[in-house]
């Protein structure tokens, strides 16, 4: 029988490189590598150790270094291995704690081994343990031997992986005794200081010369939970005072948001069930009041999923509501969303870009919220980071204006539409929202404009856009 080739791969037992000799390495981050996981492949490790989890995590690492979106990534991982709820939480958060540190883990990859280790499951494996190992004194949820055991035992379990065991312990033994010196060293790259590309750096740098940085910190933070509370039903003060007898700390951020000090599971938050509230982000919550909507009115809801904008425009106003998405498989969580908090909607699949659905009777509101690179909700999805390239912001901006002008036809004179995305690049925003002004002769009325996810308390919202518009009569 053949032999495996022994692997290519070798440990630098040399000190950490200089600054200047750091800044010269690249990374070991490839997208165009696919992840090696043999099809129902199953190791024997045990459901509710941290190896099991740790194998779950790193293959969902590695889809999103070939190009999948990390949600997507990790419902194939659990439908692949059976994992239970507590395995699943776990998985989850070593996935996105991996996401949100794989600059600096990358980096330290770099400074440790000779050559990028292959296949990407061994070098997502070592990402995975490195961003548990170094976290913040205090903030490891794992003892850091504990990491260095349970990932040798990923790595003597998988038959991709089988050989380079003694390669992950060495790698992780040595930044246990050389830590200091090898984060100083890997600090010393922007990619390891912000964990971002370097093109999202520079941009993130030319679009907010002042504020780039505490951009950059913020989007590497964990988001709070924030609910918004159904007027319909109850009041913030009186939802809080729920909250406070069950022993819930939280405070009022907005007209309708509540924050959690912290998160904890939809399904412990009292009358979640009972459509009390809904968890959306407190930047969000701007867009419904900003229509101005009132009774008996016809309004559209475009590129709606996942509803959150939808019911509570519903939530604010009776009226009568057309809610489109060009995704027909993410309606059914529009729908779900709707049913729990007792609301009626028309749900249809169909892009936003064309006009063959549309009836001809016109909107006297259209809420807009375009495709977008996604850029300002970084902190809740920080795969997005690793996996837009830095010519899609011109490409979506020039989707999104081909919608938002099919859209203004929809519209009936002294109508209003709300453009929201979630982009906090210009190009898409504010640059968007001008030209579209020009070419429609629309006129432009008071928005937030550019939210900045800055981190601040006051600002502890994702990087939405708001422009609203009103059409001319006549």
């Amino acid at each position: 029988m053949m032999k495996r080739p022994l692997l290519k791969l070798k440990i630098v037992s040399k000190p950490a490189p200089t600054a200047a000799e750091a800044a010269k390495l690249r990374p070991t981050y490839h997208p165009d590598l696919k992840p090696v996981l043999q099809p129902g492949f199953q190791p024997d490790l045990r459901v509710d150790s941290l190896a099991f989890c740790l194998l779950g995590a790193c293959n969902a690492v590695s889809q999103v270094r070939a190009g999948t979106a990390l949600p997507q990534a990790l419902a194939k991982v659990f439908a692949q291995n059976g994992a239970p709820p507590q395995a699943r939480g776990a998985i989850q958060d070593i996935s996105y704690r991996t996401m949100r540190q794989l600059g600096r883990s990358e980096t330290l990859i770099a400074l440790m081994t000779s050559k990028a280790p292959e296949p990407p499951m061994l070098a997502a494996l070592l990402c995975c343990a490195l961003s548990l190992m170094s976290a913040e004194p205090g903030e490891q949820p794992y003892e850091e031997f504990t990491v260095v055991d349970q990932a040798v035992t990923v790595a003597t379990s998988h038959p991709d992986m089988a050989h380079a065991k003694g390669m992950v312990n060495a790698v992780l033994r040595r930044f246990l005794r050389e830590r200091k010196s090898l984060l100083e060293a890997a600090l010393q790259q922007p990619l390891a200081q912000w964990n971002y590309p370097q093109w999202w750096i520079d941009a993130a740098r030319a679009a907010y010369p002042h504020d780039w940085q505490a951009i950059l910190t913020a989007g590497n933070a964990a988001p709070p939970l924030t609910l918004r509370v159904n007027l319909r039903k109850t009041t913030p003060a009186a939802f809080l005072a729920t909250l406070a007898e069950a022993g819930i700390g939280a405070s009022q951020v907005g007209p309708s948001a509540v924050r959690l000090d912290k998160a904890i599971g939809v399904g412990l938050i009292p009358g979640f069930e009972q459509g009390l509230v809904s968890v959306q982000d407190a930047g969000a919550q701007l867009a419904a009041p900003l229509l101005d909507l009132r009774d008996g009115m016809r309004v559209l809801d475009a590129c709606a999923a996942p509803g959150g904008k939808t019911c509570h425009i519903l939530e604010l106003a009776d009226v009568e509501l057309t809610a489109i998405d060009a995704d027909a498989k993410r309606l059914p969580r529009i729908a779900e969303n709707l049913e729990r908090l007792g609301l009626t909607a028309t749900l249809k699949a169909q892009d936003a870009q064309s006009d063959a659905w549309w009836d001809g009777r016109q909107f006297d509101r259209i809420l807009a919220d375009v495709p977008c690179t996604a850029s300002g909700i970084v902190r809740r999805h920080p795969d997005i980071r690793w996996l837009r390239r830095k010519g899609d912001a011109l490409q979506l901006a020039t989707l999104s204006a081909k919608i938002l002008d099919n859209l203004w036809q929809m519209l009936r004179p002294d109508g209003k539409l709300l453009f929201v995305t979630c982009s906090v690049w210009p190009q898409e925003s504010e640059a968007q929202a001008a030209a579209f002004a020009v070419r429609n002769q629309a006129t432009r009325l008071a928005a937030p404009g550019q939210l900045l996810p800055t981190g601040a308390l006051e600002q502890d919202h994702d990087g939405l856009f708001y422009a609203l518009f009103q059409k001319q009569a006549g």
